[in-house]
């Protein structure tokens, strides 16, 4: 994950006008220069988080509240971008204690022995406009498989706390048991209890890093 713009800054100048698009033909927006740099996730004003089907009927969704990222968005070339995030399992919060022992248990993400899941980038492509796509390698349970994010960029500002923030939206669904999240039980009028189709979330504040 990285920070991908598309309007100008609220603490710099225009940035002059970019030479050239990017390997997809598209053109960048002048102010993603004024971007470039390395931001981390503020995480009280972020959400990591999933959602699955449930018995067929409904849906349960979660956050992981635990997690260290490391970010870079280079604005002249943003297939230059990368991002790193860390997420221990064990934090996981659905707001049910007996769900998140069974998530955290070995039945799920076996946290005792897999307490991490990763996200290294791979490559990032500006699609256009405001939005990305960010290819990188998911490991969850030792297993690891890349996974396509969808980013759509939501702004910048400088706080009343002078920090520099970037908001952006990423989604993307993955099938669990491609990671070894096998785990089901079956209905008695067809179906499963737990959909192996789940939606992973990141709705990002991050902040500039000033050294």
């Amino acid at each position: 994950m990285g920070i991908f713009g598309r309007r100008q800054t609220a603490v710099s100048e225009p940035a002059p006008a970019l030479a050239g698009a990017t390997s997809r033909g598209v053109a960048l927006d002048p102010a993603l220069q004024a971007l470039t740099g390395r931001w981390t996730i503020d995480r009280p004003h972020s959400h990591i988080g999933f959602s699955v089907r449930h018995a067929m009927v409904t849906t349960v969704r979660g956050a992981f509240t635990d997690y260290d990222s490391t970010l870079y968005f280079d604005g002249a070339q943003p297939s230059e971008s990368r991002a790193d995030l860390v997420i221990r399992v064990a934090s996981v919060d659905t707001g049910v204690e007996q769900r998140d022992a069974h998530i955290v248990g070995a039945d799920f993400f076996d946290a005792r022995q897999y307490p991490e899941m990763t996200f290294h980038s791979t490559s990032t492509v500006h699609e256009g406009g405001e939005t990305f796509r960010m290819t990188g390698d998911l490991t969850i349970r030792d297993v690891t498989r890349p996974v396509d994010l969808h980013i759509d960029y939501l702004g910048s500002v400088l706080d009343p706390f002078g920090f520099e923030r970037a908001g952006f939206d990423g989604t993307t669904t993955i099938d669990r048991t491609e990671w070894g999240l096998v785990y089901n039980q079956r209905l008695k009028a067809g179906g499963t209890m737990v959909s192996e189709k789940v939606r992973l979330q990141f709705d990002i504040s991050a902040i500039r890093l000033t050294s």
